[in-house]
């Protein structure tokens, strides 16, 4: 188990959390929850409500669309982002291709600690922007 202290740093090298200050990951690491899966187990399913967000600290999971490999998601890297900010439905399912050991960040903590904590807000924000504007560059818009 990760201490709260350990869940910051981790924080500190995952990119949606790049422009958020240490004080603020305090607050984000306190809500996350550690989970652990098997090999090959479902963690949600495409067409699925969207309720969490999970960050990979250990393993690999499989994100597919109908049927076929997305991406594969492992050491630091974030899925599941987009439940955070809409009411849409999954748009991939997650399943685990070995065991896994992640972070789960519930998107109804998650909005009550937007609630008391603009700056977080206003960081992943400023990082989302970021990220659409460099996927625009890449598709020529």
């Amino acid at each position: 188990m990760f201490t709260t202290v350990e869940k910051v740093i981790f924080l500190q090298d995952i990119d949606i959390f790049e422009s958020t200050t240490t004080e603020n990951l305090a607050h984000i690491a306190a809500i996350t929850e550690e989970v652990e899966f098997k090999k090959d187990q479902v963690i949600f399913k495409e067409g699925e409500f969207s309720d969490a967000l999970y960050l990979v600290i250990d393993g690999q999971i499989r994100l597919e669309r109908e049927n076929k490999l997305v991406m594969i998601a492992k050491g630091k890297d974030v899925f599941g982002t987009w439940a955070l900010f809409d009411d849409e439905p999954r748009v991939v399912t997650a399943t685990t291709a070995e065991d896994a050991h992640l972070l789960k960040i519930d998107k109804e903590n998650f909005f009550d600690l937007l609630a008391d904590h603009v700056q977080i807000t206003q960081g992943i924000l400023k990082t989302m922007a970021k990220r659409l504007r460099g996927l625009m560059a890449r598709v020529g818009l």
